[in-house]
């Protein structure tokens, strides 16, 4: 995390703690056990921001988060980092969007549609990494939206928030 917030990046670093993770993976079945869901978003987001790619780290997390994984343990933030990283490394993972959108619907149906504990980022990431990764559910958009316009004050959305929620909704369709 912090190589890739100083944007400084070591190749060798990043394949040395990739390759670490998949063996780990291997011996315990896919499971991350000792890796919680802050370990496993931050991990993935310093290999996307880093612009390292690893194919085989982001597949290994991906089959963790769904074999494994309640997604309430994950705070918003993790997960719409989680999912912008998969994108930004061009590493989707159908499976896992879709375990991620069931969840976020499952939230919003819970609380009247209201996702208060999603800030505008959270959501906007969240769009913009579906939208990016080119994985489609509509009835996820249409919580968001309904979320967006019942609940949330437009003042809240920092410009490039409003501009990738609303690119993500165009790109969507």
């Amino acid at each position: 995390w912090a190589f890739a917030k100083a944007e400084e990046s070591n190749s060798e670093l990043f394949k040395k703690v990739a390759d670490h993770i998949i063996v780990i993976s291997q011996q315990l079945d896919c499971h991350l056990e000792n890796w919680n869901s802050q370990d496993l978003s931050n991990t993935l987001w310093a290999f996307a921001k880093a612009g390292e790619t690893n194919p085989k780290l982001f597949k290994k997390v991906a089959d963790d988060i769904v074999r494994f994984r309640n997604l309430e343990q994950f705070k918003p933030q993790e997960l719409s980092n989680t999912l912008w990283a998969f994108a930004k490394a061009e590493e989707s993972n159908s499976e896992l969007f879709k375990k991620v959108a069931d969840h976020i619907i499952v939230i919003s149906q819970q609380l009247d549609c209201h996702l208060e504990n999603w800030n505008s980022q959270d959501l906007s990431n969240t769009l913009w990494a579906f939208a990016k990764a080119g994985e489609t559910n509509p009835k996820l958009f249409k919580k968001v939206a309904d979320d967006i316009v019942r609940f949330r004050n437009l003042e809240q959305f920092k410009p490039q928030e409003l501009s990738n929620t609303l690119w993500a909704f165009a790109k969507a369709e």
